[in-house]
């Protein structure tokens, strides 16, 4: 018998139910069919639309160059059942039940693949004009925001803030950036590192306030807790997200101190036949020595892999990628690969000032991570000396001239 039988054999018969339609729920969904799963599959998405990719929201959907950002997936011909707008409420493993309005859905495996859910500005709910971007719903409403070009107001410099008023820009709005730390990207990047893409933010015609919080917002401005009334036709805020898991609660299912779900090195949750995946999920990394919890495109469309060969159980898979995340904002295309926490080094190739440079992180003369403004060769080098852990001579690696698989040492 061969191993594809074995795999085909260990799925038949069973029911596998997604919740979440989003990349991480879409991908297992796939993985599972490609790995050989021949059991049922039912995806349940709380949205009514059809599931899509969430990145485009913030570029060509939110400007108006898409309609929309659907997964080029033929659910039928792969026999995944799609239940839309379906809202689980609550887990019960015991039972190996769901618990929705519709009443309970069974399950003999589970993956949790909820994503994240954006955070909200205290104070600001209810009030005519305050906008989040995480959903298709929340796209389309900012889209007559741009047309019109309203004086708009981003609370929050990070990734989700920078990309929004790159996009508000280029449709011709008044931007002002409104930030608590003294940097963009505060959370996810050292002051050093940051500090020249404050700069960006003028250089494209917006406004860029750090050391500012909101004191409130009312219909039409934004008061800040100088004082300051900033016009506010529009609110955008974009101050982080946190693991969509409250449903999870008194489930059973072990969260950690972000919320997330606990998941172990092959994705699986603490209670029977339940994985986690995508942003929902925290994962020990062995690579790195400590848990990690990945909020970005690419986790959610890597995990997958390994839930999917878990569940079909042709091969134990272990979880333990090099983190990869992109984004476009003022003209620069920024990639980050890896995880800098544990960095001992930092070395600069080339000049911050210009619109090509990257960054490198070492440990013990290893890379583990790197930053790349405008240089996709160094990242797609730098990817594959993380992943490696090739030794690495720092003269060479500092010198933007040389490609980077010069400096192995």
């Amino acid at each position: 018998m061969s191993e594809q039988t074995r795999g085909q054999d260990a799925g038949a018969g069973r029911r596998v139910v997604v919740v979440g339609a989003g990349m991480a729920g879409v991908q297992t969904a796939v993985a599972l069919r490609e790995q050989g799963f021949t059991g049922s599959i039912t995806l349940l998405g709380a949205e009514p639309h059809q599931p899509y990719d969430r990145p485009p929201l913030s570029k060509a959907v939110l400007l108006g160059k898409a309609e929309g950002s659907a997964f080029d997936v033929d659910f039928e011909a792969l026999g995944i059942e799609l239940r839309l707008g379906r809202e689980v409420s609550g887990l019960r493993p015991g039972d190996h039940e769901l618990d929705t309005a519709e009443g309970p859905v069974p399950y003999d495996v589970l993956v949790l693949a909820t994503g994240a859910e954006p955070i909200r500005l205290p104070g600001a709910d209810g009030i005519p004009g305050v906008h989040l971007l995480r959903t298709l719903d929340d796209a389309e409403r900012l889209r007559p925001v741009l047309t019109r070009q309203h004086d708009v107001v981003v609370v929050g410099a990070g990734w989700i803030g920078a990309e929004f008023a790159t996009a508000a820009r280029e449709a011709g709005c008044a931007v002002t950036v409104v930030e608590a730390a003294d940097r963009p990207l505060a959370g996810a990047l050292p002051a050093e590192v940051a500090a020249p893409m404050a700069a960006w933010y003028a250089d494209a015609g917006a406004v860029l306030r750090t050391h500012t919080r909101v004191e409130r917002v009312e219909p039409g401005a934004v008061v800040l807790d100088d004082g300051t009334r900033l016009p506010a036709g529009a609110v955008v805020v974009g101050i982080g997200a946190r693991p969509a898991t409250g449903w999870l609660a008194d489930s059973g299912v072990e969260l950690g101190v972000h919320r997330e779900v606990v998941a172990d090195d092959r994705l699986r949750t603490s209670v029977p036949d339940a994985y986690a995946v995508g942003d929902c999920a925290s994962f020990p990394s062995g690579r790195y020595g400590e848990r990690l919890l990945v909020h970005h495109w690419d986790n959610a469309l890597q995990g997958p892999r390994t839930v999917a060969a878990n569940i079909v159980g042709q091969t134990p898979a272990v979880y333990d990628p090099v983190p990869y995340f992109w984004s476009e904002q003022f003209g620069r295309f920024v990639q980050y690969v890896g995880h800098h926490a544990s960095a001992d080094t930092i070395l600069w190739r080339g000049d911050p000032a210009t619109p090509a440079w990257t960054v490198c992180w070492l440990r013990e003369d290893r890379l583990v991570a790197l930053l790349a403004v405008g240089r996709p060769r160094d990242l797609a080098q730098g990817r594959r000396l993380i992943e490696s852990g090739t030794p690495m001579n720092p003269g060479p690696l500092a010198d933007p001239s040389l490609p980077m698989k010069a400096a192995i040492a």
